[in-house]
């Protein structure tokens, strides 16, 4: 199982023969991790949380900021260390072999694509609610959601997708630099919401404070786990940073800083001031997000709660007296959201790239744009199934399967960094992780424990992709492996992997 290690010193010899070029700072870095992680994780998945924790939800803030904060440790030790596109698929490869990486890129799969495909589906709520409360303009619910929540198919959400596509394929400058101005945006709207609310909290609206139990704090947690993922596609783009090894771990690890802080005081400001108490069914039965009879439970109380909108942020600044500020805010996640969606398929994207220059996916995948200088056709095929995935799920359950992929990623990269201090300590580390046999033991444990606090579907869906991807491994990428055929992606023999 842990045979075809890839030697660290192979990976950047690798990298350097077929490299991406490398343009972006420290402050591109940090506004692409805040740009991928605020984004539908607050703005839509607030709601989400509500149901599932009432007020108890901003400790489930807590919980999800905590865990990856001490995953944030680990990525920073091995994305410095390691400056190369792949994120936790090449550090896996490095220490626990071939197998258990590919496992790692196919459960970044669910983290990148389908989580782009979440977001794309949080921008599609907060369009339709824009469209329909400024112009009066009545939308079919059968075009704007898919047949888990009520409609048909969400168009709106599929043509986002199709625009980030192209915005991808003309190149990563350009891409980060339009994510700045939204990053900004994005920011701007949710520090006005910040101001309009905080003085307007009641300490009534804090209670109960757990109505569902702490299970409910811990299933809240598990799922708004969502709304901090993204910061670890910064390390994606390792291989196309100016000095990566002093510029990764700011990037990593500020933009989790500013990103915490804003979620503080939004989840607050909801809380404070609507109340963020569940919808119950008609026997008083609990209802989860995303469902028909959530659906009906909300209609039957004219949507007037926090729970029944797709657009909460939005929404509340309405309830409390501020309905152009509302406008506002769901002008400002319309314009902004796309970031997120860039940033999710930019790390798709990259992890596809590098998997297939090692020889595990088709070699056309690594094929690069002449014009571009980007990789083109994965960037393409990757926004067809974002499109998808976009048109025909419910953002609470793409949020909790993308989740299931992270704490897969998260988990692997937490063990590496502990593996390789043992078996390369002597290597460079310009970042250390602090404490790292007590950081990385408690990240390992912190992603199991939001593991298991996913909905059983999240984890036998997690399951029976987990086999779809040992079965693509046994039948296609294992004999087509550079490294366990001994060659590099030219052809060239080199040493024979560590372990056959």
């Amino acid at each position: 199982m842990f045979a075809r290690i890839k030697s660290l010193d192979a990976i950047l010899a690798t990298a350097e023969k077929k490299s991406l070029h490398r343009s972006l700072g420290a402050f591109q870095l940090t506004m692409l991790g805040v740009g991928a992680v605020i984004g539908t994780g607050i703005f839509v998945l607030t709601a989400e949380a509500a149901q599932k924790a009432g007020p108890g939800m901003i400790l489930s803030f807590v919980i999800a900021g905590f865990v990856c904060a001490v995953a944030a440790l680990c990525y920073a030790e091995m994305s410095a260390m390691v400056p190369v596109s792949g994120s936790a698929y090449t550090y896996s490869y490095a220490v626990m072999g071939e197998l258990v990486a590919w496992m790692v890129g196919w459960a970044l799969i669910l983290e990148y694509a389908i989580a782009a495909g979440a977001v794309s589906v949080g921008w599609s709520g907060y369009m339709v609610g824009f469209i329909q409360s400024s112009f009066h303009i009545h939308v079919p619910l059968a075009f704007v959601r898919g047949p888990f929540d009520g409609g048909l198919i969400n168009t709106p959400a599929m043509i986002i997708a199709a625009v980030i596509t192209w915005l991808l394929v003309i190149g990563t400058k350009e891409s980060a630099t339009v994510n700045a101005v939204l990053v900004a945006i994005k920011i701007a709207a949710l520090t006005m919401f910040v101001v309009l609310t905080i003085p307007l909290i009641r300490g009534t609206q804090f209670t109960p404070f757990a109505p569902l139990g702490f299970g409910g704090i811990s299933g809240a947690a598990a799922s708004i786990f969502f709304a901090y993922v993204g910061f670890d596609a910064v390390s994606t783009a390792a291989e196309e940073t100016k000095n990566p090894q002093r510029n990764m771990p700011i990037g990593l690890i500020g933009s989790l800083a500013i990103c915490t802080v804003f979620y503080m005081l939004v989840a607050a400001g909801v809380i404070g001031t609507v109340g963020a108490q569940p919808v119950f069914g008609p026997n008083h039965e609990v209802l989860s997000p995303g469902t028909t009879a959530l659906s009906q439970a909300c209609m039957a109380i004219q949507e007037n709660a926090v729970v029944c909108s797709k657009e909460a942020l939005a929404w509340t600044l309405r309830q409390v007296g501020h309905p152009f500020l509302g406008y506002l805010v769901g002008a400002a996640a319309i314009i902004a959201l796309p970031s997120v969606i860039l940033m999710m398929m930019f790390g798709q994207t990259r992890i596809f790239f590098v998997m297939s220059r090692d020889g595990l996916l088709p070699a056309f995948f690594a094929k690069v744009h002449p014009r571009f200088h980007t990789p083109h056709v994965v960037t393409i095929i990757t926004g067809v199934f974002v499109m998808a995935f976009s048109a025909f799920f419910p953002v609470g359950l793409l949020a909790d399967v993308s989740n299931a992929g992270t704490l897969f990623a998260f988990g692997a990269v937490s063990i590496a960094v502990m593996v390789l201090r043992r078996t390369d300590a002597s290597r460079h580390r310009p970042f250390r992780t602090p404490v790292v046999n007590v950081v990385a033991p408690v990240s390992i444990l912190g992603c199991i424990y939001l593991f298991f606090n996913l909905s059983a579907v999240t984890i036998e869906l997690f399951v029976l992709w987990a086999a779809i991807g040992i079965a693509v491994y046994y039948g296609y990428s294992r004999s087509r492996s550079y490294v366990g055929r001994g060659v590099d992606g030219d052809g060239d023999a080199v040493a024979p992997p560590v372990g056959g």
